[in-house]
């Protein structure tokens, strides 16, 4: 079963319909068949996305640094929950675990986890797809960003392609499903793999 890393806020400052959005893309990713990979927290939208798949039949992994299982109040119901020393091993576990990565509205921590696993599939590093689901355009700065980048050259437009930029839930999944399959679609198969060793 494939999973997919959500990243979004643990912030408690933040808007009710933030919460609701993880919320209904927790139960999403369930009702689609999608295991669930997220930061390990239990507050804001980080904790409501953990529980709204737990509770559609989701397996969830929680991947948290020691130093913020107190901040960040550690999801102590996930099926799975890894405590890592710091932050870079914490992206590594959720890279390594997931096969597909969805942003949601968030401040720092969000965007500097999502422009790293867009960096890498811009490189070739990974193939996994790249979403991020924006419903009330946080990001449409970013956005008009990375439009200047490509226009003045800072920017690829091969590397400006590897996000999917999406507004709904439904096209969201869409959007990661989409990705799977095409991946799945140009990796090898064990048979495969075996007759080319043959």
């Amino acid at each position: 079963m494939s999973a997919v890393c959500v990243y979004c806020s643990s912030s408690e400052l933040i808007d009710q319909r933030y919460k609701v959005l993880a919320a209904d893309v927790g139960t999403a990713l369930a009702q689609h068949g999608y295991d669930l990979v997220s930061g390990g927290g239990s507050i804001s939208c980080m904790g409501a996305v953990a529980r709204a798949a737990r509770a559609a039949g989701a397996h969830t992994t929680g991947v948290i640094p020691e130093a913020l299982m107190t901040l960040e109040v550690h999801d102590a119901d996930a099926d799975d929950l890894i405590v890592v020393p710091d932050m870079r091993v914490r992206k590594a576990v959720m890279d390594d675990r997931s096969d597909a990565f969805l942003t949601l509205p968030g401040g720092i921590g969000t965007l500097e986890e999502l422009v790293e696993v867009w960096t890498a599939r811009s490189l070739h590093m990974h193939a996994k797809p790249v979403v991020i689901l924006d419903p009330w355009h946080d990001f449409a700065a970013l956005h008009d960003l990375v439009g200047h980048l490509e226009k003045t050259g800072f920017m690829r437009q091969a590397a400006v392609t590897q996000v999917v930029w999406t507004y709904t839930v439904e096209d969201a999944l869409a959007a990661i499903a989409a990705g799977i399959g095409a991946q799945s679609s140009i990796e090898p198969t064990a048979a495969e793999m075996l007759e080319a060793e043959a």
